[in-house]
């Protein structure tokens, strides 16, 4: 390990990207308390009346409650339209995604393509020597052979803990960033809020979409994505598919693979819109009646727009010991710790926001990381982003296959 450096900062000119909500209100307080020249942007990062995201309009409430927050503090305010990259990087990203059977995370993706990329370039250009956001998560820096290394943190707050959605970050872009509210735990950030008398003191917390609103997913894409019927089919828990013996196998592939369902595995239950709207784990909107517990996804095949699925959430079909993330999908945050060739390490690992980290290790092969987990984890879904950390830090992440 290096030499842990601490972070003091000059007096800095700081472009904090206000959403309107009491985090990002409050980190920008902070900010200018630190003596450090404030100012708030606001994203605007969706107008696109083709597509609706909700029958509201959240950013313009949004936008108007950053644009207050801003004049209390006394700090210049501007709104930055980001919805051209926003729908090209994000949205169509997203349909793409659903339409190929897979579970993207628009949430990690705005932080790598937007905030701390389109957002983090136009601060630069009016001179910022740093971006500031309201996410609960700490960034350190270390000293490694002469190398100045930027570490990602988890946020103090265990309950919001929110690194996991910047787990695609680099080390240029963690080099620009500032998260002041990393230390605090949320009940201390709205404190501070109320005590200076700020608008957002009580303002919920937002759902949505990263900087958009509120947005309910199964209707926002049907507007893409057209409806289409298809068969629900139940894999019975007793199926000779889940021969878990292969846990005990060494053979990687084997331990990390999905299971390959076919029509012929079960028997048809009912009627479903579309497969490309259903992911791995979902019981809500199967409309599947007569069963002693709920039903499960246990896959979707977009090909032959089937869902299958299991009846309890103790089902066989909802259990992995392993995943697969190919090379060109893996992202090391610490870029000094990308494992060589045949080499392998134990993390703690997640796949999705706020799920408990559990112990795994990472297998470095030619063709990708394998990942195997100590016990099974449920409702592993491609498209998710595995995240690797060790202890607090995140070391890195990938997109799974």
């Amino acid at each position: 390990m290096g030499k842990i450096v601490s972070l003091q900062y000059f007096m800095a000119k700081v472009v904090v990207g206000l959403s309107g909500g009491v985090d990002s209100s409050v980190a920008a307080y902070l900010l200018k308390e630190q003596g450090h020249e404030v100012i708030g942007m606001f994203m605007k990062n969706w107008h696109d009346t083709s597509v609706t995201i909700s029958d509201e309009c959240p950013w313009i409430d949004d936008s108007n409650d950053a644009m207050l927050v801003a004049d209390s503090l006394g700090i210049p305010f501007q709104t930055i339209d980001l919805s051209e990259a926003y729908k090209q990087r994000i949205v169509d990203y997203m349909f793409a995604e659903y339409e190929a059977g897979r579970t993207p995370n628009p949430d990690v993706l705005c932080n790598r393509e937007i905030k701390f990329d389109v957002f983090l370039k136009a601060a630069m250009q009016l001179g910022a020597d740093f971006v500031a956001t309201g996410h609960y998560c700490r960034k350190a820096q270390i000293e490694k052979d002469g190398q100045t290394i930027y570490q990602l943190l988890a946020g103090k707050d265990p309950n919001k803990d929110q690194s996991y959605f910047l787990c695609q970050v680099s080390q240029a872009q963690l080099a620009k960033a500032l998260f002041p509210i990393g230390e605090l735990l949320k009940p201390e950030v709205r404190a501070i809020a109320h005590k200076i008398g700020l608008t957002t003191a009580d303002k919920k917390d937002s759902q949505g979409l990263c900087f958009v609103g509120k947005v309910r997913l199964p209707e926002f894409l049907q507007q893409q994505l057209l409806p289409k019927k298809g068969q629900i089919i139940e894999i019975p828990a007793h199926s000779k598919l889940y021969d878990q013996s292969v846990w005990q196998s060494e053979n990687l592939t084997e331990l990390c693979a999905e299971i390959r369902y076919q029509e012929s595995d079960g028997k048809v239950v009912g009627e479903h819109n579309g497969a490309h709207y259903y992911t791995v784990g979902q019981r809500k909107g199967l409309n599947i009646g007569g069963k002693a517990e709920g039903m499960f996804v246990l896959a979707t095949d977009t090909q032959t727009n089937t869902i299958y699925v299991g009846m309890g959430d103790h089902h066989p079909g909802l259990q992995r010991k392993g995943l697969f993330i190919p090379k060109n999908d893996a992202h090391w945050i610490r870029p000094d710790l990308i494992l060589a060739d045949q080499q392998s390490a134990e993390y703690l690992l997640r796949i999705r926001y706020r799920q408990a980290l559990v112990p795994a290790v990472l297998h470095a092969r030619p063709e990708g990381l394998y990942v195997v987990f100590n016990a099974p984890v449920k409702a592993v879904a491609k498209g998710q982003f595995a995240a690797w950390y060790d202890g607090e830090e995140l070391i890195g992440s990938g997109v799974i296959q």
